[in-house]
């Protein structure tokens, strides 16, 4: 007698990558950066779509890695990780979640192609660009006037 064993629910899937914490901000998950498309269970394996942030994103790899080990640890062994690069991956695809996580942790959320609207830290609106390069490559490096801390700004794409 053949034992049926139950699939996990796409909701559970997506619940359990969304502890799945983005390796360059760990205060927000791969689902609230955006970057997780798509999972489809294909017969007997679990196809999770998977869009980088941008072609070259070094963290891309540790990614993949990170969403099989957690979809292992639920007992899924057949997966398939596609890297979906069209469309391409923009910062609308943030989540409001993840916007809020982003900005409590001192990295100001995109606003615009002209830079943060305010102060991460303190709320002011008085911020000056000091690099286009950042801590990583989506970012890059402003202060505030007011409280003259440093900010990372994730930049718009």
């Amino acid at each position: 007698m053949t034992e049926t064993i139950e699939k996990p629910t796409e909701a559970e899937i997506w619940q359990w990558l969304d502890a799945v914490p983005d390796p360059e901000i760990p205060v927000i998950s791969v689902v609230d950066l955006g970057i997780v498309r798509g999972v489809e269970w294909q017969g007997d394996t679990l196809a999770v779509a998977v869009t980088p942030t941008y072609s070259g994103c070094p963290a891309t790899s540790i990614i993949s890695m990170d969403i099989e080990t957690a979809l292992r640890d639920h007992g899924i062994d057949k997966i398939r990780i596609a890297h979906q690069i069209a469309p391409a991956w923009t910062t609308d695809w943030l989540s409001e979640k993840g916007r809020a996580a982003m900005e409590k942790f001192g990295i100001a959320p995109p606003t615009d192609a002209k830079g943060p609207d305010h102060c991460p830290h303190c709320g002011s609106k008085h911020t000056e660009k000091l690099s286009q390069f950042g801590s990583t490559p989506c970012k890059a490096q402003w202060r505030c006037k007011d409280c003259l801390e440093p900010f990372d700004y994730f930049k718009c794409i």
